[in-house]
This record gives C-alpha cells, sequence and structure tokens, in this order.
C-alpha cells in the first residue's frame, strides 16, 4: 500500500444530530490512524461552513471536501475515499 501524502486536506461539514456526520468521523478516525491525514470538521451553521454548504448546494450532510474539491454528501463512501486517496499516493510517489 502506497502512503497518503501527508498533505491531503479533508474538511468535513456536519450538522449536529446527524448520524451519517458520527459514521464520516469514525471512518476518517480509522483511516488517519493508518495513514497521516489533515482533517477539519466545520459546524454547517458557522460562517465557513454555511458557505460551502451554499457553494456546494448539498441536500444533505456531512459535505465532505478532499484538498478543497468536492468528494461526497450523506453518507461518506469510504471505498470511493480510499481509492481517492491511493490513486493521489500513486500519482504523488511518480
Amino acid at each position: 500500500m502506497h502512503p497518503i501524502p501527508a498533505d491531503t486536506a479533508i474538511t468535513v461539514v456536519h450538522s449536529p444530530g446527524c448520524h451519517y456526520c458520527d459514521d464520516a468521523r469514525a471512518a476518517l478516525a480509522e483511516i488517519s490512524a493508518q495513514q497521516p491525514l489533515r482533517v477539519r470538521y466545520l459546524d454547517a451553521a458557522s460562517p465557513e461552513g454555511a458557505q460551502l454548504v451554499a457553494q456546494h448546494r448539498v441536500a444533505m450532510f456531512p459535505l465532505v471536501l478532499v484538498d478543497g474539491k468536492f468528494f461526497s454528501y450523506g453518507r461518506l463512501p469510504r471505498r470511493k475515499l480510499l481509492a481517492l486517496l491511493q490513486s493521489q499516493a500513486k500519482a504523488g510517489a511518480r
């Protein structure tokens, strides 16, 4: 397995009482225990969180950005995220 670049930044915009948000937090904690990630959590009610929600027009939480780019909303697609992180690692190793 290629190491994930330490500069990979994941932003999670969450909402209180959101079970998908809790699931995403647990998944990212599990992934970051094995690979270095910079994960930042923003409350959807915060000015920056609200701006990101409006910008990406999400229908549900969490909103997940990888390196500032839209990745997903709702239930975090773990396999898709791992595949993206691994492809970034391979590209960075070249």
